[in-house]
Order: C-alpha cells, then sequence, then structure tokens
C-alpha cells in the first residue's frame, strides 16, 4: 500500500489541517483551509500502522489497521513519504542521561499527534558508541517512553560493520569493559583483541596501569609476539588515554602490526580509524567535555613528536560524508519495512547540537545528495548563545520540539501553496 504524497489530507482540492479549539486563533486560522476540532479527540492515540523491530530485545509489533479511513477523523493518521527527521541524540534528545523536556513530547508529534494528522518517519544518527545498537535501543526507548528500533538507529562506528571482511586481526578501544569487543564481533570481525588482552600478555607494556581482577579475569591470554594486527579501530571513548594511546603508538610504530618490533621508518603499522571526530560534548557538566575527536587529535601530536612524521588516520561518524550515505540507505530501508514507503524522501531535517559535525555534515551532504537534507541547529547542548557558529544551519530553534514544528509547518505551507498553484490547472480542466 502505496503512502499518500501530501503532508495533509486533502478536502475538495484544497489541503486542510485540524488544530485544536483551544489553539484556534486568529493567526492559527490565517495559514490556509482549516478544521477546529476538540483537543481530546485530536490527541487520540493513531492506529496506522507501526512497528518496531528490537530484533532480540526489543522486537514488537503492532496489529496494522485495515478499515477504511476518513480524512476528517482526528483519531486516524496518515505517514507522510514527502519528508523525513534524523536526530543527533546527545544535547539534542539527552542530557547527562537524562531526557531533556522537549524530546518526549517531540516524539509524540511526529508519532502523529499534531495538528496535522500525520505521523513522520525518523532516524538517529549519534557520533555515540560503546554498545550494541540493540543495548542503545533499549535505553533511548526508556528514556523517551517509546519504542525504538535498532533498524532506525546509528552509533558512530554502525557503518565500521562494513569494514568486517576487509580484516582478520583487528584491535578494538574504547568504551566500558568487555562491550566494545563484543560490539566487533556482532559485527562480523572475526579475531578481536582488546588493550586487556595486550597488557595481560605483557604487563610492562602500561607502566602506570595495572589491570583490575575483573579485567583480568575477561582478557585472553595469548602471545602478541606471534600475532599480527591488520587494524585499530577506536569504538568509544578511552576510559584510559595513557594506557591505550602508548599500545596504539607502539603498534603505528611496529613492522606490521606486531608488538615488540619496530618499523625503520614507522610506515608498516596498521591503519587507526576512529567512530567519530567530536573535539567536544554535551553531558550533564555546565561545560562541555572532551571528545573522541580530542584522542585522535592528541595522537596524531605524539606519533609526530615521537617519529617525526606525520600520521594520518579515519574518522567514521558525523560530520564525512560516509556517515550521512549510511544513514540515507538506513533510512530508505526503515521506511519500506515499517511504512510501505519505497522511495526517498523529498527532504531530510537533521537535528543537532554541534556545528562542525551535525551541521557541517549536513550542509556539505545536502550538496551531493540527490533530495534536500535541511540542517537545524538546537540550542540545548554544544552551541553556546550569543556565539556564531563556523557553519551555519538552515534555522536555529530552543530546542528539539521547536525544530520538529518548524519542519513540519515548513513542509505544510510549502503543500498549501503547490495545492494552490495547482488548483486553477485543475478547475480549467474541470471546466473543459
Amino acid at each position: 500500500m502505496s503512502a499518500p504524497s501530501l503532508v495533509v489530507p486533502p478536502t475538495r482540492g484544497r489541503l486542510t489541517r485540524r488544530i485544536s479549539s483551544d489553539a484556534a486563533t486568529r493567526e492559527a486560522l490565517s495559514m490556509g483551509p482549516t478544521v477546529v476540532v476538540p483537543p481530546k479527540h485530536l490527541m487520540a492515540p493513531s492506529s496506522a500502522n507501526e512497528v518496531a523491530a528490537a530484533m532480540e530485545t526489543a522486537r514488537h509489533e503492532l496489529d496494522n489497521a485495515s478499515s477504511p479511513i476518513s480524512p476528517y477523523s482526528p483519531s486516524e493518521t496518515s505517514v507522510t513519504d514527502k519528508y523525513a527527521y534524523a536526530f543527533d541524540i546527545d544535547g539534542v534528545l539527552i542530557r547527562g542521561g537524562k531526557p531533556i523536556p522537549e524530546a518526549i513530547e517531540a516524539m509524540k508529534v511526529l508519532n502523529g499527534e499534531n495538528e496535522y494528522g500525520i505521523k513522520v518517519p525518523y532516524i538517529f544518527v549519534t557520533n555515540g558508541g560503546g554498545k550494541t545498537e540493540q543495548e542503545r535501543c533499549v535505553q533511548l526507548s526508556q528514556q523517551l517512553e517509546m519504542e525504538v528500533s535498532p533498524g532506525q538507529f546509528i552509533c558512530g562506528h554502525t557503518p565500521m560493520r562494513e569494514m568486517a571482511e576487509k580484516y582478520n586481526t583487528v584491535l578494538v578501544v574504547g568504551g566500558e569493559g568487555e562491550k566494545c569487543r563484543h560490539v566487533a564481533e556482532g559485527y562480523g570481525f572475526k579475531d578481536v583483541v582488546t588493550p586487556g588482552d595486550i597488557i595481560k600478555d605483557n604487563q610492562d607494556t602500561t607502566p602506570f596501569r595495572q589491570l583490575t581482577t575483573e579485567e583480568y579475569q575477561n582478557s585472553r591470554a595469548r602471545n602478541f609476539g606471534e600475532v599480527e594486527i591488520e587494524a585499530i579501530f577506536v569504538f568509544a571513548d578511552s576510559r584510559d588515554w595513557a594506557s591505550d594511546q602508548q599500545i596504539i603508538l607502539d603498534l603505528l610504530m611496529s613492522k606490521n602490526g606486531r608488538l615488540g618490533t619496530r618499523s625503520a621508518n614507522f610506515d608498516e603499522g596498521p591503519p587507526v580509524f576512529f567512530s567519530h571526530n567530536d573535539v567536544v560534548w554535551s553531558t550533564s557538566h555546565d561545560l562541555t567535555r572532551i571528545g573522541m575527536g580530542a584522542l585522535r587529535v592528541s595522537l596524531e601530536a605524539m606519533f609526530q613528536a615521537v617519529t617525526g612524521k606525520k600520521l594520518e588516520t579515519t574518522a567514521f561518524g558525523k560530520p564525512q560524508i560516509g556517515t550521512f550515505q549510511f544513514a540515507t540507505r538506513l533510512l530508505q530501508q526503515w521506511r519500506k519495512d515499517t511504512h510501505g514507503i519505497d522511495s526517498p524522501p523529498d527532504t531530510v531535517y537533521f537535528v543537532g547540537d554541534t556545528p562542525e559535525s551535525d551541521i557541517r555534515g549536513t550542509n556539505e551532504f545536502d550538496k551531493h545528495a540527490d533530495n534536500s537534507w535541511y540542517s537545524i541547529l538546537v540550542r540545548t547542548g554544544v552551541f553556546e548563545a550569543g556565539t556564531k557558529p563556523r557553519f551555519q544551519p538552515k534555522a536555529t530553534v530552543d530546542n528539539v520540539l521547536d525544530a520538529v514544528k518548524h519542519g513540519m509547518e515548513r513542509e505544510y505551507k510549502k503543500a498549501l501553496k503547490q495545492s494552490m498553484q495547482s488548483a486553477p490547472v485543475a478547475e480549467a480542466i474541470a471546466l473543459e
């Protein structure tokens, strides 16, 4: 069943929206054809098709509505095929592990509780990681009081799964305990090494760090004098910069990734990949905290200080174009599987808080994409009031709810304008 092409239900050739009776101001009524309805009917839950396929831990499916619906029924919603949303998480929806106050309401609006009577597909694109997509989805579902599927979720390291066939033995750095090893193995990497494994084999590798009893038990024993590590992946923020950087530097200066060796020209070590490049990020602290991008800068500076050569590293995540391309594929698949829409949206509204990654990446990708990517910056995260971002968004709003309303109102006005332009043509055809 194909999805409707208009953002709001049509009536007699004109576009109509519905507003609550307590919101029917003169300004609201001036925005084109409007049906005023009681709020309690407007906010009734939708019975339209909704699927949240959360794989092992969050799988759930709602029944499809099969009976004919009236375009004027306030309890019914349709799914727009014209546009979609993509959200960053930290600083936009969540801050310090808690939902930003407007975030829950914003999701309700997208899920049909709005005056236009529509649902809008959306995905989440975060530079964060260190856990499986399933685990992050369960966590986000609890925080936002709704179901989130891995099919609509991208971590910073999610695109790395496409490299599992290229490398055999890899070092995975960052995160809590063994979680990043489990993530990498879930992606299909065949032989995953952690810094703990290396320290367990040779305690002198990191003179100032000793493994805890739990770390020692979880680390895997092997002789790294006989192992060649083919690539280094920083999946999540390092919990111990000194030891992790020491191990990475040892490998970068080695002969073909074999620990305990040294390359004559320091050009035989394995490549190193970072899941994102955010230098700072938004937490529960009043000020921004340094992130993985800072680790990358530090590692490159140390390599040059020790070897006299420049280190070339690769970053995934935002603002890299590859991550937005991956997001495009995910969004198209999600719309197809969940809503039966087998086509890309005309516009994707990307809502973020970091100009250097969210806004920069969206604006750059918009230049290359076949459709339109529209950047919206919120003031609830990294962005500081009174400053002028180096990378300018298409719109700047206070919070994620305002971002959602901005895009939906913009789409309504676009559709209304198109309808009014096509009305004279339709009338002429009718007269003939």
